[in-house]
């Protein structure tokens, strides 16, 4: 890992980027691409700074979840960022494009959690009895880094380009819906923009949360009941304007909407 007073410049740059709205240059220009722990420190360091200004961490978001995203970073695993209490949009609300950087929209399956995941060598069983229910997500991701020009670290860096989400009021216990064949279909203005299904998600939303757990313990953070968890997309993520009305519909999950003006 490099110098701890380069993670403070380069997380400055990332602060600095989203409070002017102006993307920045890449970070893996100074990180490179293979440094994943230095990339996390960054992203570590900017949200202890927003939670020490009072906002609260609610879950956690799983990035890189389909493999044709992973061969087109180099990468052969998922990646992590925190979710705020900051960050959530209301199902049906809208959002000003004003506070959002390069924002694109993708439809994830959600869960809850009921326990606590603090072993490492957790078991697909164990983790599906930890789940209090899933729910419809649509997840906002947006990017610090000029024109979405990103490698694994500098999304990671970003907090996996995390921006804001929504979920549905629908909540679903786990034998209630196919997790694997569940069909999501985004429309945008009424028009059908992504379509995909839970399979996309590493095979399923089940094996992209595991994954996530089994890290999160390692590392000491373990994932708590309560904590809201965004699996990945399932459909392809599609660019955001003012004036765009996004309806997500899954079979077995209702549907999430948001607006944007």
């Amino acid at each position: 890992m490099i110098a701890t007073d380069t993670i403070q410049q380069l997380a400055k740059q990332l602060r600095e980027a989203y409070s002017t709205r102006t993307a920045c240059a890449p970070l893996r220009d100074v990180i490179g691409v293979e440094d994943l722990k230095t990339a996390y420190a960054i992203q570590e360091l900017n949200n202890n700074l927003l939670i020490e200004k009072g906002a609260r961490v609610v879950g956690r978001k799983i990035g890189l979840t389909s493999k044709a995203v992973q061969k087109q970073l180099g990468v052969d695993q998922p990646d992590y960022g925190s979710l705020l209490n900051t960050m959530e949009i209301l199902n049906g609300d809208t959002i000003s494009v004003s506070e959002l950087m390069q924002a694109k929209a993708e439809a994830e399956v959600a869960f809850v959690l009921k326990s606590d995941l603090t072993e490492p060598n957790l078991t697909t069983a164990e983790l599906i009895s930890a789940i209090d229910y899933a729910v419809a997500s649509i997840e906002i991701v947006g990017s610090r880094i000029e024109n979405w020009n990103i490698k694994i670290t500098d999304t990671i860096a970003d907090n996996a380009s995390a921006s804001h989400f929504v979920i549905g009021h629908r909540p679903v216990r786990l034998e209630n819906v196919d997790l694997i064949n569940c069909q999501m279909v985004m429309t945008k203005n009424g028009e059908k923009v992504s379509e995909g299904k839970g399979a996309a998600c590493l095979g399923s939303p089940i094996n992209a949360t595991l994954w996530l757990a089994k890290t999160m313990a390692e590392l000491g953070t373990p994932l708590r009941a309560g904590e809201l968890i965004l699996s990945g997309a399932l459909g392809p993520m599609v660019a955001v304007s003012a004036g765009d009305v996004f309806v997500a519909e899954f079979g077995g999950l209702g549907s999430v909407s948001v607006g944007f003006e």
